[in-house]
């Protein structure tokens, strides 16, 4: 870098000077780093001394940078060199600009509660990030420099910095920062200490050896991911080795309970579900996820075989160890609850917390109204402003009334009297005589008029208001609108219409400046009403004719001004001021800073409001002072321009922030010989914050030797609507400086006064802001509530009665009336008077001599748990938390949010551009430590977001309405984020603790007997054994069908399979299907040499090549194992499932195509799994003609037909044994519900390959004789609507379909409904259209579909489900015939603890339910308790049992586990009816009784199926279903493609799909948790964004959560985000 061998201090001070521009430039963001570096070393390229780089001197403040061998450092980049040299910086003379937005007023306190935590070792886990989602780019700053007046951010004050000693005075071994803050403080005179917090106690120097080179800050606790450099010091070398230890330890962990590692902490009290030993098959082939952008339609089922050992995933992981670091963080105790909070209710909906008998009360007596001095006569007081102006303007023509000065400082023009008058006269005539035509006047007296005037020229802007005043209209002093994005632009549209604003004056080089539309108008900013734009430069302006005169009346209530003023929730508004207020006040004023007649004011306030308005513009006038103007953008440059125009004018009155004290202070080295002795009065215009008084006490340390007297400072506490309430009299020479008040934070937090005692580092020091206005009386009562008087030990709101006020809201009467027209009552209720008070938004007290105290605003406050926590005291904890090398300017934002029934604390700051990671991440673990100590309150998120990206007041500090709202609404794009949940959310109901069930089985029973309940079952019809073929009792097996078939009807058709295009490119009539069974068959028997009863395998893409493989092999004798083919372009994915059911169906041959075989051989497939192995391949394409010697017929129905294998939701491999009998009563089944006979047609858009699809594609056209139209799914991906179009052009009456077919069409094809009708579409044709699944019906999903396509003729009761498992394929269908599926709607709260109840449609917490079609032909279900396996009543959730002729024969095993099959497929009840064999389906549902008529005319029995009950979560002792938690999450945000949750050691972790850009994935986390908690009571421990297509989801498009879980414990997701919520 071109300045290592640079000593900066020699150089020119005009290089100098362009250093310190360049670096105000790239700070401000108005230069690129890269611009930055290169103009930097051009200027410092003649100085560059070349010599070899050493590391720094031992007293450097600097550490060494971390050694180049390190085996993972990087080379440093141009942005770390950078940042490296701007700590090498840091405490040079104070100069740099980031030393200005640093806060003391905590520092010590945070110092020490850091300390505190430091034995703890908080290792927080740091989020996981993909490189690319926090790239920051260099945002250019979207306020332009001279655009605001006041104030960079009403928060920059907080950083009030050290009392920086001349860096001479500071020997070498006091670098630290607590060595050299304490060590400057004992100089000081009147600061008893470096810290606003402690007024007393003393300081001491800490000395520390020599020897050991300090770095730049202290780190309180050491994060597990430190990197270790090997000659970084280390400031604590006794932690160091443990440490070290700590993180090895971590990162071996196996989380397995062993016998000396205790398991992880339950952070839910309830055991982790445990999983039914649900499949005994073992394979070391354990098959995860699919890889990115393979297309979900296609995706292999991907299985997991053998997951009765849940400890087998490899938990050494990074993933793994950062979860056991949260759960160590977690386990951590809680702070107690402040009170005794929640009781569990039977609505389990949160209480109201009881009060702890520990809180503080106030105990004083009532307070009495607080009376100010009375307003002193004065014979020649005018009788109105605008008098005031024409006195001086006849009488002192020449007198200086402003100046204002460029943006070097130097003055620019001044003002005087005399012109000011004869301008705004002409102003005056102007407006009213000249704007419209002759005859009409556009302006009539009391109008309101926009001001529309930059902070850099207010002289325009006097002219304009005076000019109003003496045309008698009303003026409303705007912000200049910058662009259409401006935060709060449309809220000011909301000011200007309440106001009635139709016409805005401002400067032409304004108008010039402001947006254009392309045709050159101005724009219309949003919200805004239609303004007329006048030019009020003087040569726009016409000279009143000789005769004319403005019209002064004497000062009466109509209004004089507005002044805008943004409320808490964003909303702009106008507080009125009257004319007699507007001149009372200047009395008052002028009275209580006893003003003479041509004083010298320096102004640094924004002139348009409040205390530059009031100061600067009404009362100089009024007094005849010359007021010189400090625009902001100077103060920017030169934050000491101020102080040089107070010392060259020899200015009695200094109008300030505490920020300017602040800027000025640490700039001061600059200036030897200012003089600030000729300052009677040093106005603090925000002196009532609570972190004034270390401003006000530091700059006074430091220009004590310049002249300025302790008794000058004058705090005082304003607001728009009570205006000036209180400020301090400038004190007499000699006279004791006023005392401070040193106040427990945990008192204020409740509401009282409490002199700390203690714990010295939860205290606040707040000054007086002197005595109440003359003329004033002043209440304080409860903020909350009515206005009741508070105790005199009780903090509430400031009220004010005085003729010197605003009136009212203009515009908004209903607001008015709780703000301008309060009458306090007290204790019993009763008003103490008549006279109205105006609400001063102002929280304080009174204190001993009538002093008024005020500790912070009724908008910063922050309702947390019952206590009250000022924002700015939270802005100045964090602030004083080394925010150097994090925080970008100081500008941090607090508000709160409301999130499960109370407010939670969220702290959002802007990152430097050059903070690291680590840095970022360290800071904010420390300000949660440092703000719990302190505070006592939890942080629930911290943020922190590139640099100059939040929203910007006018006056450039941050919008903090928009701010919460851009982080509700997800569009906040944070960089960084710590979300605290755990911590902070104290007020969840009390986890569910289950009893032992006393009541058995048989009791239950009763019990619904004797309640009238019946019990829970419902029953399809009859099977019956009447057919008009007689096909049945002839035909037993399906073979024989087809056979039959083939001689009685050989041409009839029975399968068409369509093309992408639609056109049919292969069909099979009855015979050609038997031919080719029959080739097949005889292939086997020669080729393979198969025997009867053995496994083939059957693997082909979907169509009728399958469908005769099938036949050939029953033909044969063989048992055919249909497989889905491996995915040719993600064989490492798909292929490894596929040779696992080959292994575990210990298939003897496998039938497939040439393309597959060639597959199943290649390169490609050796990778991934052993080719050598496979059984005997046959190529089914071009066999000869030849005929088996004869057709199997099997001697028993009992014998196995086929092998159906699926990968379950939970990813276990299930294969089940599907009888001949099994296969006949199932068609059987079907044809009855369905209808379906030989002249019908159905389109079937399925996937082949498992349970009713297979049944659908392959066995019910044979048995029932029907055409079945075939359409791949994965024809749709390149042709939409093909699935849609054949039911159209086949006018197709039937169709079935999955899940994933419906959500294709759904989203490619919603908004095309108008194509496809030009196109022809009709669907009015479709009666049924049933979606096959085995899981609870998508409600959201068929409606939508249902919705879209009404528009083409589809039949809202079209749509239907149906419903199987894996113990019975089909247990409900729509059919044709029966009543309409019915939907109820559940409330989900009960549903948790395992109970139905109904409630309407729209209630809070419900869940709409559908049933899941008509219960089959032959079918039984019954709904039994899981645990007793007693029958259950009406209405109540169990699990679904059943009993059918085609229930599986049970599951097919290796070892041939019998327990297994007995417990799932022939289980007994415990009680009731103990002779019939029900199957257990695993599903959780209910069955209800509807007053619908079945076709028999009796009441119809709905069932409901609502979940898995293997997929459950327990969590809190309660049960909750994937599903829901999903589709909560999904509503979150928009970016939110999809969603899949799943628990890992009792954490809820949800993973979320990102369809939007990468810089929104942090958005997505506090919206995740913060509805997760508000609809599911649910914390959530660990948040994954994303690429969309990385949630596996299996043919049926069911969510594979359980392979999601492995592979984000293996972490193989390549994540976007991994937040760990503490």
């Amino acid at each position: 870098m071109a300045d290592r061998g640079v000593d900066l201090s020699a150089l020119p001070k005009e290089v100098r000077d362009q250093l310190a521009e360049l670096d105000l430039e790239l700070s401000e963001g108005d230069i690129t780093q890269k611009g930055y570096e290169k103009k930097r070393t051009k200027l410092l390229a003649p100085y560059v001394i070349h010599t070899p780089v050493e590391p720094p001197p031992q007293n450097d403040v600097v550490p060494p940078p971390p050694s180049s061998s390190s085996s993972h450092a990087p080379p440093p980049s141009s942005s770390s060199r950078y940042r490296e040299r701007r700590s090498r910086r840091t405490h040079r003379g104070g100069g740099t600009r980031d030393d200005r937005y640093r806060s003391d007023i905590h520092t010590e306190a945070v110092q020490a509660a850091l300390a505190k935590h430091k034995e703890e070792k908080m290792a927080l886990p740091m989020p996981t990030k993909r490189r690319s989602t926090y790239v920051q780019s260099p945002i250019e700053t979207r306020t332009p420099p001279d655009s605001s007046s006041d104030d960079e951010d009403e928060t920059s004050v907080r950083r009030q910095s050290s009392l920086v000693a001349p860096q001479n005075l500071i020997s070498p071994n006091l670098q630290s920062p607590d060595a050299w803050i304490n060590r400057s403080v004992q100089g000081s005179s009147t600061s008893s200490s470096a810290s606003s917090t402690l007024s007393h106690g003393e300081a001491k120097p800490q000395p520390q050896s020599q020897a050991q080179p300090q770095p730049q800050y202290k780190p309180q606790y050491q994060p597990l991911y430190q990197p270790h450099y090997q000659h970084q010091p280390q400031p604590q070398p006794q932690h160091q080795p443990r440490t070290a230890a700590v993180t090895d330890m971590l990162a071996h962990t196996r989380i397995a309970p062993s016998e000396n590692s205790a398991p992880p902490p339950d952070v839910t009290a309830v055991a982790p579900p445990t999983r039914g030993p649900r499949v005994d098959l073992t394979s070391e082939a354990v098959v995860r996820g699919m890889s990115r952008g393979q297309s979900r339609s296609s995706m292999m089922e991907t299985a997991d075989v053998g997951r009765g050992n849940m400890q087998r995933v490899p938990v050494n992981s990074r993933v793994s160890t950062k979860i056991q670091q949260l759960l160590n963080t977690l386990k951590r105790p809680k702070r107690p609850p402040l009170s005794e909070f929640f009781t569990d209710d039977a609505e389990e909906i949160v209480e109201v917390p009881q009060p702890d008998p520990n809180t503080p009360k106030p105990e004083g007596r009532q307070i009495m109204p607080v009376k100010g001095e009375p307003l002193g006569v004065v014979s020649n007081w005018p009788p109105a402003l605008q008098a005031a102006l024409a006195r001086w303007g006849a009488t002192q023509g020449k007198s200086p009334a402003l100046t204002a000065l460029d943006i070097t400082g130097r003055p620019l023009y001044t003002l005087t009297y005399g012109k000011l008058w004869s301008r705004s006269v002409k102003l005056a005539y102007t407006l009213l005589n000249k704007l419209g035509t002759k005859n009409e006047q556009i302006l009539k007296p009391g109008d309101r008029v926009a001001l529309v005037y930059p902070n850099s020229d207010p002289g325009m802007f006097w002219v304009a208001f005076y000019g109003c005043l003496l045309a008698e209209v009303i003026p409303v002093p705007i912000e200049v609108p910058l662009s259409r994005k401006d935060a709060g632009i449309s809220q000011v549209g909301f000011l200007l219409g309440s106001c009635g604003v139709g016409l805005a004056l401002t400067s032409e080089i304004c108008l010039k400046g402001l947006p254009k539309t392309p045709t050159g108008e101005i724009l219309q900013f949003k919200g805004w009403p239609r303004l007329k734009w006048v030019v009020t430069d003087s040569k726009y302006l016409t000279k009143p004719s000789k005769d004319w005169q403005p019209h002064i009346p004497t000062a009466n209530t109509d209004p004089a001004y507005i002044e805008y003023k943004a409320r808490k929730e964003g909303t702009v508004v106008g507080v009125a001021v009257s004319k007699v207020a507007m001149l009372t006040h200047c009395q008052a004023l002028t009275q209580a800073c006893n003003y003479c007649e041509g004083e010298t004011l320096v102004n640094v306030l924004d002139f348009k409001k409040d205390m530059g308005l009031w100061h600067g513009v009404l009362t100089a006038v009024m007094n005849r002072i010359h007021t010189i103007s400090v625009p902001y953008a100077v103060m920017k440059a030169c934050p000491l321009s101020w102080v040089q125009r107070v010392h060259i004018h020899k200015a009695r009155i200094g109008l300030v922030k505490c920020r300017d004290l602040h800027w000025a202070m640490m700039a001061h080295r600059d200036q030897r010989d200012t003089s600030l002795a000729s300052l009677r009065m040093l106005i603090v215009a925000d002196g009532a914050n609570p972190w004034s008084v270390s401003s006000c006490d530091a700059f006074l340390n430091v220009f004590q030797s310049h002249g300025l007297k302790p008794e000058v400072i004058c705090p005082c506490a304003t607001s728009p609507e009570a205006m000036t309430v209180a400020i301090r009299r400038p004190g007499v020479p000699g006279a004791p400086l006023p005392a401070r008040a040193i106040l427990s934070m945990g008192g204020l937090s409740h509401g009282v006064i409490r002199v700390n005692t203690e714990d010295k580092n939860s205290a606040l020091t707040v000054q007086d802001v002197g005595h109440v206005m003359p003329g004033a009386l002043m209440c304080i009562v409860k903020p909350d509530g009515p206005p009741q008087l508070c105790k005199t030990d009780e903090i509430g709101e400031i009220i004010i009665n005085s003729r010197a006020g605003g009136n009212m809201y203009y515009g908004l009467p209903g607001v008015t009336k709780n703000t301008f027209e309060v009458i306090p009552v007290n204790s019993n209720g009763v008003p103490i008077g008549e006279i109205p008070f105006v609400r001063s938004g102002l929280l304080g007290f009174v204190g001993p001599g009538s002093l008024i105290f005020v500790v912070g605003k009724i908008e910063g406050l922050l309702m947390v748990s019952g206590r009250r926590h000022n924002a700015d005291d939270l802005v100045a904890t964090a602030l004083a938390v080394e925010p150097v090398k994090t925080v970008y300017r100081g500008r941090i934002a607090v508000f709160s949010v409301t999130v499960f029934y109370d407010e939670r604390v969220v702290i959002v700051a802007e990152q430097r551009p050059d903070a690291s990671e680590e840095d970022s991440f360290q800071w904010m673990s420390r300000v949660l430590q440092a703000i719990d100590s302190i505070h006592q309150v939890g942080l629930y998120c911290l943020a922190l977001v590139p640099a100059n990206t939040l929203p910007k007041t006018p006056l450039g500090g941050i919008h903090i309405s928009d701010t919460k709202q851009f982080f509700l609404d997800g569009s906040l794009h944070p960089c960084n984020i710590l979300m605290c949940p755990h911590t902070c959310v104290t007020n969840l109901p009390k986890p569910r603790q289950k009893q032992p069930v006393g009541v058995g089985p048989a009791s239950v029973m009763v019990g619904n007997l004797v309640a009238g309940k019946r019990i829970a079952q419902a029953a399809g019809r009859d099977l019956g054994m009447i057919d008009d073929q007689d096909l049945v009792r002839k035909h037993q097996y399906l073979t024989e069908a087809l056979q039959w078939r083939a001689q009685t009807d050989p041409d009839h058709v029975l399968y068409v399979l369509l093309n992408a295009k639609g056109v049919a490119v292969s069909t099979a009539s009855c015979v050609q299907l038997h031919k080719r069974a029959e080739k097949i068959a005889a292939a086997l028997t020669e080729k393979g040499s198969i025997n009867t009863g053995e496994n083939v395998v059957l693997l082909y893409p979907p169509g009728i090549d399958l469908i005769a493989a099938f036949y050939g092999c029953l033909y044969a004798g063989c048992v055919p194992v249909n497989v889905r083919p491996p995915h040719p372009q993600n064989l490492a994915a798909t292929l490894p499932t596929v040779r696992m059911i080959i292994d575990v169906s210990k298939a003897a041959c496998i039938l497939t195509t040439q393309n597959l075989m060639r597959t199943l051989r290649s390169k490609e497939a050796a990778a991934s799994v052993n080719i050598k192995t496979w059984p005997i391949i046959i190529d089914t394409d071009d066999l000869p003609r030849r005929r088996p010697p004869q057709i199997y017929k099997p001697p028993t129905a009992e014998m196995i037909a086929y092998l159906d294998f699926s990968v379950s939701t939970t990813g276990m491999l299930t294969g089940v044994k599907i009888s001949h009998a099994a296969v006949s009563a199932l068609c059987r089944s079907v044809k009855l519900q369905c209808e379906l006979y030989s002249s019908r047609q159905i389109a079937i858009c399925l996937d082949p390959y498992c349970g009713l699809g297979f049944v659908l594609w392959c066995l019910a056209s044979v048995y029932s004789g029907h055409q079945s139209i075939l359409i791949p799914p994965f024809e749709l991906e390149s042709c939409l609507s093909l699935w849609l179009s054949t039911l159209s052009q086949y006018r197709v009456r039937d169709t079935f379909c999955s899940y994933s077919v419906m959500e294709l069409c759904t989203k490619g094809l919603g908004t095309q409904t108008e194509l496809l009708k030009t196109r022809g579409v009709n669907l009015s044709c479709v009666r049924s259209c049933v979606v096959i699944a085995e899981e609870r019906p998508r409600l959201a999903l068929t409606h939508s579909f249902s919705k879209l396509f009404k528009d083409v003729g589809l039949s809202p009761r079209a749509v239907s489900t149906a419903f199987g498992s894996r113990v019975n394929l089909a247990i409900c269908m729509q059919g044709t015939t029966g009543p309409d599926p019915c939907t109820v709607y559940v409330d989900m709260k009960s549903l948790r603890h395992d109970r139905v109840r109904l409630v309407e449609r729209g209630a809070p917490q419900s869940l709409p339910l559908m049933e899941s079609g008509k219960i089959l032909p032959g079918v039984r279900v019954i709904i039994v308790n899981p645990e007793t396996r007693g029958p259950l009543g009406d209405s109540h959730l169990g699990e679904v049992w059943v009993n059918s002729p085609h229930t599986a024969s049970g599951y097919y095993t290796i070892y041939g586990e019998e327990s297994l099959q007995a417990d799932h497929f022939n289980t007994k009840l415990s009680f009731g009816d103990p002779q019939t064999l029900w199957a257990r389906t695993g599903y959780l549902g209910f069955v209800k009784r509807t007053e619908l008529l079945e076709a028999s005319g009796d009441r119809h029995d709905a069932l409901f199926v609502v979940g898995s009950l293997d997929e459950t979560l327990e969590l809190r002792g309660l049960r909750y279903h994937p599903i829901d938690i999903e589709t909560s999450v999904s509503r979150a945000h928009r970016s939110i493609a999809e969603s899949a949750v799943f628990t890992w050691t009792n954490l809820l972790v949800v993973v979320s799909e990102l369809c939007g850009s990468e810089q929104d994935a942090l958005d997505l986390v506090p919206l995740i948790t913060n509805v997760v908690l508000e609809e599911h009571h649910l914390i959530v421990g660990v948040v994954v964004i994303v690429d969309p297509g990385v949630i596996p989801i299996n043919s049926r498009g069911e969510k594979q959560r359980m392979h999601l879980r492995d592979s984000f414990l293996a972490d193989q997701l390549d994540p976007i985000y991994v937040a760990y919520n503490m």
